[in-house]
């Protein structure tokens, strides 16, 4: 993944691998110290949207989570702050 994926293809149409691949890889230039500022903030730009698409993934599966965190009535278990309980992603490792 070596061209700017987000100029071909908008952050939010990566998937979350991809997206998290070309932010890898946009750090790996940026600490390289071998770009111009120009490309520096190029870059940047870049990061930014692909770590607001990233985020966006990241709540919308915490969000589904939450959803499939039911009680033996099928029912969301809710809080004292009646936001629906959430589990520990580590609960769900086998």
């Amino acid at each position: 993944m070596s061209q700017n994926l987000t100029k071909d293809r908008p952050a939010a149409s990566l998937s979350f691998e991809e997206a998290l691949a070309r932010l890898e890889e946009i750090l790996e230039r940026m600490n390289a110290g071998t770009i111009s500022l120009e490309e520096s903030l190029k870059l940047y730009e870049e990061a930014d949207q692909l770590i607001a698409s990233c985020n966006k993934r990241l709540n919308d599966a915490e969000r589904k989570i939450e959803i499939l965190v039911k009680n033996r009535n099928g029912e969301l278990t809710l809080g004292s702050d009646e936001r629906p309980v959430t589990q520990d992603y580590k609960a769900f490792t086998l």
